[in-house]
């Protein structure tokens, strides 16, 4: 190699290398210092961009959980509430039953009626109340709302809440009314039939087919609707009343499929009254008006045919030969609003329900008592039903919590491999970059003393 003194080559390669360990113990320095590998997008410009989305996810996943930990919170507040409303819709059909004893007179009744008016007032005022963070959830206003409980847009789970006030639980129902099945008398000697040939009902599960009911009395179109499985459930009932009952009447009485022969008898609506009570019919006699009442459910109606000198009544019609008919009226019911299309006002009166309500509950009389049962067992489903909704969503919530933290702590490792400082490597690294440049300033030392030996070719 020439001997220069302009240009010293291995000071320059010495200080070159010099440089190129100094900057890679700098490196390694910073990581170790950070814990971090990548520091800025110099370090790894692909692996930042990479870590970067990780971290969103991470952070995203975070949040997630927390929004799901509140939906259970709120649920649970909300199922709790629903559980208080449930037991005071226990006692209420306690006392409901309690009411309808023949034991109770107008006074204790009117006494268990007070008690009902209190827990409806309180019905009300547990819907009114109960919140959540300042949010209403029983009262109606809540509707649906979603919960955020995913890293990314629209990735949520809906929880839907009802209102639960006296005035908003209850059986939805359309009650007789109708053109033919209506309960009340006519003359005749066999049971109405429908007419309709098109009749559709849209319940909890929308029928949009046409049913043919054509021909068929009050039981029999009952039992149609309750086939179709829409959620409406179809009774019929009649009230009948006997009176004027001689010992000169005859005839047959029929009950849905049941009948008596009336001469037998002899004028004694007594007799009547025991053996339609023993033949399972609802009947009671009326020792004020010597009459026999006939409450039935379940059947297409009541008849009486034959006599031609009756002098009896049947609903205040005389029942001679023509024959009188009290067709049962059809009693639509279902958890939820319903409604009935078509050719329907000939079996009943109306084509959307209307809701009878927890609110308007009456115990003052033993029909009104009878009536109350239904209206809280209705009101009992739709809570439940409610119920149910939240325990599976709480526990939907429980899946998603555990599924959340999974992926976040695999997210989590995957982005430590990229992004963290390995410090076994790195020290590795700062070592031997270490030594590298004690090695590096000394050659440098030793390179810059090279020029030297000029010197001594100059005689120096």
């Amino acid at each position: 190699m020439a001997l220069t003194v302009n240009t010293n080559v291995s000071s320059i390669n010495a200080q070159r290398n010099l440089t190129k360990s100094g900057e890679g113990l700098a490196t390694s320095m910073e990581r170790l210092a950070s814990g971090m590998r990548i520091n800025s997008a110099k370090d790894d410009a692909a692996g930042l961009q990479i870590s970067n989305r990780l971290t969103s996810q991470i952070n995203g996943l975070s949040v997630a959980q927390r929004n799901a930990n509140d939906g259970i919170s709120m649920a649970q507040t909300a199922e709790g509430a629903m559980q208080e409303s449930t037991n005071i819709l226990q006692r209420m059909r306690e006392l409901a039953l309690q009411s309808a004893n023949g034991s109770n007179s107008d006074s204790d009744r009117d006494a268990l009626q007070k008690e009902v008016s209190a827990l409806q007032t309180e019905l009300t005022r547990i819907a009114d109340t109960t919140s959540f963070g300042g949010q209403q959830l029983l009262d109606g206003s809540y509707g649906t709302k979603k919960f955020q409980v995913g890293a990314n847009a629209n990735e949520t789970i809906d929880v839907s809440l009802s209102n639960i006030a006296a005035d908003s639980i209850g059986q939805n129902a359309i009650k007789g009314g109708g053109s033919i099945f209506n309960n009340t008398a006519a003359v005749g000697t066999a049971f109405n039939t429908a007419t309709s040939t098109d009749t559709t009902f849209s319940g909890p599960v929308s029928n949009s087919a046409a049913t043919d009911i054509s021909g068929q009395n009050a039981q029999e179109v009952a039992a149609t609707i309750n086939g179709l499985g829409t959620g409406i459930d179809a009774q019929t009932s009649v009230t009948a009343t006997i009176a004027g009952f001689t010992s000169g009447d005859t005839g047959t009485l029929t009950v849905g499929d049941k009948t008596f022969d009336l001469a037998s008898y002899k004028g004694s609506a007594k007799e009547l009254a025991s053996d339609l009570g023993k033949s399972g019919v609802n009947a009671t006699y009326s020792s004020d008006t010597d009459s026999v009442v006939i409450e039935e459910t379940d059947v297409a109606g009541v008849m009486i045919v034959g006599g031609a000198t009756n002098t009896m009544t049947l609903n205040s019609t005389t029942a001679d030969d023509g024959g009188v008919v009290v067709d049962a009226q059809l009693n639509l019911t279902s958890s939820e609003s319903f409604s009935v299309g078509g050719t329907s006002a000939d079996i009943v009166g109306a084509t959307s329900s209307t809701l009878d309500q927890v609110a308007k509950i009456d115990l003052k009389t033993a029909v009104g008592s009878q009536d109350a049962l239904a209206v809280i067992d209705a009101a009992l489903a739709g809570i439940d039903a409610q119920r149910a909704d939240l325990g599976a969503v709480q526990n939907r919530f429980g899946h998603t919590i555990s599924n959340l933290a999974n992926i976040s702590e695999n997210v989590s490792a995957s982005r430590s491999r990229i992004q963290d400082t390995d410090f076994a490597t790195e020290t590795a690294h700062m070592t031997k970059n270490q030594i590298l440049q004690q090695a590096g300033t000394s050659i440098l030392s030793q390179a810059n003393q090279i020029p030297q030996a000029a010197i001594s070719l100059l005689g120096g």
